[in-house]
């Protein structure tokens, strides 16, 4: 009976374990809130480049309206809600025309439509090309999912149409390798990416540890192919070794036309600019680097399979005049912009996030420099009161048992009876 308990009994964590655990909740927070402590709507700031988007299919079923941070809370609060990670050049929709009478609570006046805000399957709590939600209520162990960034659909690995999950880039601990990823429907519309050298993409793990070292570095040492050691800002590198993905290309206008998994499709661009060589100033131009008119013939994929992109490839594409209206046509010169980037949009939350915790250690210090020397004894030995109370509990608990609420009303107690003696 004794073995049938313990395994009914609720799994122990130590205090330590669980402050870990609600510091990297939070830090999981801020990365996709981008630092928004969703407070006022951003309807204001109209198509931001990247946002957290929710979905409440209570007000919307149709899933073809969008809420951010601020709206879900506050305007759908105990609603049906999906939480749908970023978007793109969205706007929030809370309280327009596709919400009825419902009106928003923070930001009424708003236009009736966002006609630029574009909606795909996410919105009604499907993803991939299966339809499935997500959690999916009939798997036991739910599968990651990968977001193209193009579309910004969501997809299982096994949806792919990939021989095996190997052929994703993955480091020896199963972190990826790859900035960004490219479903294969939206491989067809950014098929010119096939017109660059081999250093545009992740490469697959090798079995032995010499490769695996030498792709991780190629990969980090991206940014200084070109003599610099700061962010590869105005600089085009066309150098490098990864292997480029087994796709098939045609009708393009260059000397090569096919590409395999260790040729490179070069043609003009490798006469006309040379790999090895590096090539300043990275705003649109007359000089294209790839040689082909985009518009007249771009390349056609015989066989569509998803693309994984290393790191800073987007530094890397043409910027030229007749390259950027294509982009703009393919309604894809988001590519062109930096911040774009999940990567951009993490490392500006992670910014945030330090300057807020930095400015809460300032108004703590400043509350304790106000007191008088009598206030801050008190203070301190608050302080000193509850750290011993707690490790005394500690000593003296056994630890195979949980602490329960209990406990901690019990510390606090004992605490305060303690004060009250003095």
């Amino acid at each position: 009976m004794a073995d049938v308990f313990e395994e009914e009994a609720e799994p122990t964590v130590s205090i330590q374990e669980y402050l870990k655990g609600v510091e990297e909740q939070e830090l999981e927070a801020d990365l996709v809130l981008g630092g928004d402590e969703g407070k006022e709507c951003t309807y204001a700031s109209g198509y931001m480049k990247r946002q957290a988007i929710f979905s409440c299919l209570t007000c919307s079923p149709d899933g073809n309206a969008g809420v951010c941070t601020a709206c879900s809370l506050s305007c759908h609060d105990g609603h049906e809600i999906l939480e749908l990670w970023t978007k793109r050049n969205f706007r929030c929709d809370c309280g327009n025309s596709k919400f009825g009478e419902f009106f928003c609570k923070l930001f009424p006046n708003k236009d009736i439509e966002n006609v630029e805000n574009s909606y795909n399957h996410n919105f009604k709590g499907s993803y991939c090309t299966c339809g499935r939600p997500y959690p999916d209520p009939d798997v036991e162990e739910q599968v990651e999912m990968i977001q193209c960034c193009i579309c910004e659909d969501w997809f299982h690995e096994e949806h792919l149409g990939l021989g095996s999950s190997d052929e994703i880039p993955r480091d020896e601990e199963g972190e990826p390798l790859y900035e960004d990823f490219i479903c294969p429907a939206c491989s067809e519309v950014c098929s010119f990416l096939t017109l660059y050298p081999q250093n545009i993409w992740a490469a697959v793990r090798q079995p032995d540890a010499a490769n695996t070292a030498k792709e991780k570095n190629v990969l980090e040492d991206m940014p200084s192919a070109c003599g610099s050691s700061g962010e590869f800002e105005n600089a085009v590198c066309l150098s490098g070794s990864s292997p480029k993905p087994d796709i098939a290309v045609t009708n393009v206008d260059t000397e090569a036309v096919s590409v395999g998994k260790s040729e490179l499709l070069v043609g003009n661009f490798e006469s006309n600019m040379g790999l090895n060589q590096c090539i300043q100033g990275a705003g649109p131009s007359s000089t294209c680097l790839i040689g082909v008119d985009l518009a007249v013939a771009p390349p056609v994929l015989e066989n569509s399979k998803p693309m994984f992109l290393s790191k800073n490839w987007r530094d890397i594409i043409c910027r030229c005049d007749k390259c950027a209206d294509f982009y703009k046509q393919r309604r894809i010169s988001f590519l062109l912009d930096r911040e774009d980037s999940i990567a951009e949009y993490e490392k500006m939350a992670k910014q945030r996030r330090d300057e807020k915790l930095q400015q809460q250690e300032g108004v703590e210090l400043n509350f304790l420099n106000k007191l008088g020397h009598v206030e801050k004894i008190e203070i301190l030995n608050g302080i000193a009161d509850i750290k011993n109370e707690i490790h005394s509990f500690l000593e003296s608990y056994d630890p195979s048992k949980p602490i329960t609420s209990a406990d901690v009303h019990q510390v606090f107690e004992n605490l305060a009876k303690k004060r009250r003696m003095l």
